[in-house]
Order: C-alpha cells, then structure tokens, then sequence
C-alpha cells in the first residue's frame, strides 16, 4: 500500500476495519476531533475519540417541526442527514469573551488572550455545511477579520462526508450547495454499504489531506467504486424532499414587503429564535460587558442573539421590529435577498434546519412559493385599487 499515490485529487478507497486509523492519525497530529454523536434524542456535534462514539447504525427521521432517530439495518457511520448543530459552534462560539480589562494605578489596561484555541478536525461535515461555512467567512474573515474566527477557521481540518440519503426537509440541490462535496475539504468520504461490503472512497482535497493520507492503509479506487458513488450521489438528488425557486429571489422579497404572507406567517411564528440558532449562516449577536464586585476587572463577552427578539432592535423606549410578521419578514428577506448585497450570495445553503426545528412547522420553501403568487387586487365600485 506504500506505493499507492496520495495527493490532492486521488481518489482512494479505506476499508471499513481500518477507520480507526484515520481516528488516530488525527490525534496523532493534536486535533480535537469533533463529530456526530447521538445524544438527548438527536445526532448532535460532540467529541470524538473512537469509532464507537460514532451514531452506528442511527438515521434520523426529519419533517416540519419533527426529528426522530430510528435504527437502520446496517451499520452505516453517517447514515443520517444533518441535525440541530451546525460547525459554527465551534467556529463562531454561542459564547466567546472578546477581552479582559483591569484597572491599574495608571488605568484600564486590555489584557491578551491566554486561553489558546483548540485545533479542531471536523468528521462528516456535508457539503451544504461547507457551502455554510464559506458563506460566514465572508462574514468574519473577509476584509474585516474576526481574529478568533479566523484562527480557529485556518487550523479546522475539514473531513467531508458525501451524503448518500436525502432528509424530508433537505433542499440543498434547489441551492446549488449540494449534495456532492466539491471543495474547501482536506478529505471528503463516501459510505458504501453494498452485500458484505463496506468501505469509504477518500477524495484528497488538500496537502495537508494528502499528509494524514500517509498513514492509512489505502487502495486506488477503481471504476466500480467511483460509478457507487454517483450512483448514490444522484439518488440522492432524486430524493430531496423539498424544493425552492431560487431564481429571482432578491427582488422577488424586497419588492413585497408589503405582500398578505407576511401577516399569515406572523399569527404562526412564536419568535423562538429556533431557526436562528439552528441556522449554520446565521451571525447575529450581542455584546455585554461582566465587571467584577470591585469594579477592577471587567469582561467583554458576545453571545449569539436573533433578529427574532424584541430586545435585538431595542432603540429609545421600544424596538424597530415590534410585530412577529416583521421579524419573520426581516430573517427571511435578509437571509434571501438582502445578504446579496452584503456578501454576493444567498444566506440560506439548503439544509432545512429552520424546517425541521421550528415547533409550529413553518417552511421556508413553502413561504416562498406563497410569496411568488400575486396579490389579488381588491374591486369596489370604483373600480380596482
């Protein structure tokens, strides 16, 4: 197996039996790996330290404001689609103190950093959670660098996992985010169950994927494993459960502030903040500094907030956003039509999240498709207004 190419761009098979290699290699090199774990009735992100920790032989399934897990009847690793956890957790942390001031005899002095940030390898990262990810470095790692996010965002080792089943609420095709991994990953792994078989094809995608590559006992991937993977690949296309018209979007949302939908959604959306906090893009947050007794030392600390609580747009006695239509109106004309002009690209990846975790069901494809009707125009006597 020494012989065996490993560069960026091969394409290479790992047999089930020797997973825990690619598990070792990773600590060997002093990542903290992270990655699907079940937990309280979910597949949720956590620590990974052997293949056990793994969700073997779970899938979950997802329809508006329902998840449940149910066993399979194999022994699938990543046999599910993704859960209420997304990689800005460990990237843009819900809580992150900014800085630590103390008084002195000559003032307030900004202490440095001195708890250093973990070197994390991300396991089963999808390939609308990439897209995700690409959307909030231009947030926080673009001309104005969030100095956190982009250390913790550089030293990520990215191990994609190609999702061979679609979920009711999944609609990354409709996005283009998916779901076929393509870029930003140091390796991408494809599950294939088939008979008695079981093995992972390995996409490399970057040297420092090649590198890790090194240590594991790897075969070259022949035309029959890579025809398995676009097989499953388009099946899994095929099986989307939803869909959304992407097409003309942008205006679409921002020449209907005014459209019958938004009051509709607005009797139904409890404010929660649910979709926000599930949303892998979603970036707003608050800020609030925690002194001590004495007054001496103060922290500056940011916590993730939503455009969903009243306290969000709080200005003079009141918020901007008082009503639940106004802020669902902002979240979703942000997220599809504003954020072009923020960041060049749609804030909103596919993944059904929001659909699933809502606990009145609402649907962000089916809010769309009912703002693409026309309003009917009112008859009086005096004609159409």
């Amino acid at each position: 197996m020494s012989s065996v190419r490993r560069s960026i761009g091969s394409r290479l098979v790992l047999e089930r039996s020797d997973f825990p290699r690619l598990l070792e290699g990773l600590g060997i090199r002093g990542y903290v790996t992270v990655g699907p774990v079940v937990r309280d009735g979910a597949i949720v992100y956590g620590p990974i330290s052997r293949v056990e920790d793994l969700p073997i032989g779970w899938t979950d399934r997802q329809e508006a404001g329902t998840y449940r897990l149910e066993r399979r009847d194999d022994g699938a690793l990543f046999g599910y689609t993704v859960g209420p956890h997304s990689w800005k957790k460990y990237l843009f942390p819900a809580h992150e103190r900014l800085w630590t001031a103390e008084r002195s005899p000559e003032g307030f002095h900004i202490l440095p950093r001195s708890e250093p940030e973990p070197r994390y390898a991300f396991l089963g990262v999808r390939a609308c959670e990439l897209a995700a990810i690409r959307i909030q470095d231009r947030v926080f790692d673009g001309a104005f660098k969030d100095p956190g996010y982009h250390q913790r965002r550089s030293e990520a080792f990215r191990i994609a996992v190609q999702c061979t089943q679609a979920g009711n609420t999944c609609f990354c095709a409709s996005m283009g985010t998916g779901p076929r991994v393509e870029a930003d990953h140091d390796l991408a792994l494809t599950e294939i169950l088939t008979g008695s078989a079981h093995y992972f094809l390995v996409d490399v995608g970057s040297e420092r994927g090649a590198e890790l590559a090194t240590d594991l006992p790897l075969r070259p991937a022949t035309e029959a494993d890579i025809r398995a993977v676009d097989d499953l690949l388009e099946k899994t296309t095929a099986s989307m459960g939803r869909t959304m018209n992407a097409v003309g979007l942008r205006d679409l949302l921002l020449g209907r502030p005014e459209h019958s939908r938004w009051t509709d959604v607005g009797k139904r959306c409890l404010t929660c903040t649910n979709c926000t906090l599930a949303c892998p893009t979603c970036f707003c947050s608050t800020t609030e500094e925690v002194p001590d007794l004495d007054a001496d030392r103060v922290e500056r600390w940011r916590r993730w907030d939503s455009c969903f609580t009243l306290g969000f747009t709080h200005q003079g006695r009141t918020s901007v956003r008082t009503s639940a239509s106004s802020r669902y109106r902002q979240w979703l004309t942000h997220k599809l039509a504003s954020w072009h002009d923020q960041f060049g690209t749609s804030g909103c990846v596919g993944c059904g999240r929001c659909i699933t975790w809502c606990p009145v069901g609402i649907d962000i494809t089916e809010e769309v498709a009912a703002l693409r009707k026309e309003e009917p125009v009112a008859v009086s006597a005096g004609g159409t207004r």
